[in-house]
């Protein structure tokens, strides 16, 4: 199956963003809470699958979270302190660039936490998950899948391109040779966390483009069946001519020429 190419891509993708428009206006009107964790390998695709997600939607009610290197008290904290804060309230929609699955891959694999922390993560895991399930919270974990050819060109990519290359961070390089331990990492991870309340789904991302309506009909398709859409507000004419917009104190600047 060969890459998608741009044109077929949005025509497939825009009846998905109706839907998820929808979907959001549905959120939004039952108060529910909706979490979406992206994880993978640099440059899997993650952002570009948050983006596809979120571009139709309103930031207000939809936000990403994508969390830095946790600060010395962070560091202090109990392991998912730090991202309970950023859980949705009623009506908001939470993605998260990386999530606290970061302890089970990256830190385990660069060497940032001890065995013992990453096997206590992977005995709590299942049990926090659980308390957000029980909770109302509707879960999904997506894991991008890519190969090392399919990243090596996207890394290189990435250092050629000036509009790009805030994307390749020197843990990006030196975690190149450690492509074999990730494997490892993902599988202990999945073994622990691949649970009935909250289980993985694993989108092939060698194909970003296809990859991303994949997730989409995916996430879509796994809302709750017996969801009704809100009805939206009419929308009446306003019965006298429109006005024109006047400035007093200061004006516009003048348009672009070029």
């Amino acid at each position: 199956m060969g890459h998608l190419d741009g044109d077929d891509y949005k025509d497939l993708l825009k009846p998905m963003e109706i839907e998820l428009v929808a979907m959001a206006r549905w959120v939004a009107d039952t108060g529910a809470r909706v979490v979406v964790i992206f994880e993978g390998r640099d440059a899997a695709g993650k952002g570009g699958a948050i983006k596809a997600l979120s571009d139709p939607l309103n930031p207000r009610q939809c936000r990403t979270v994508a969390l830095g290197k946790p600060t010395e008290r962070e560091t202090g904290e109990w392991y998912f302190q730090r991202y309970v804060c950023h859980l949705p309230s009623a009506g908001e929609i939470a993605l998260f660039d990386r999530s606290w699955y970061n302890r089970a891959g990256v830190e385990k694999v660069m060497g940032f936490a001890t065995e013992r922390q990453v096997q206590t993560f992977l005995k709590q895991v299942p049990v926090f998950e659980q308390q957000l399930v029980d909770d109302g919270i509707l879960l999904f974990k997506y894991w991008l899948t890519c190969d090392q050819k399919e990243q090596e060109e996207r890394l290189a990519e990435r250092f050629e391109d000036p509009l790009k290359r805030w994307k390749l961070s020197p843990m990006d390089l030196a975690a190149r040779h450690k492509y074999d331990a990730y494997s490892a990492a993902r599988e202990a991870m999945l073994e622990a966390s691949h649970t009935a309340h909250a289980p993985w789904t694993l989108v092939d991302f060698n194909d970003q483009k296809r990859g991303r309506l994949t997730l989409l009909r995916n996430f879509l398709d796994r809302l709750p069946e017996d969801r009704q859409e809100p009805a939206m507000p009419t929308f009446e004419p306003l019965g006298r001519k429109p006005e024109k917009e006047t400035f007093g104190v200061l004006k516009p600047l003048p348009p672009f020429e070029g």
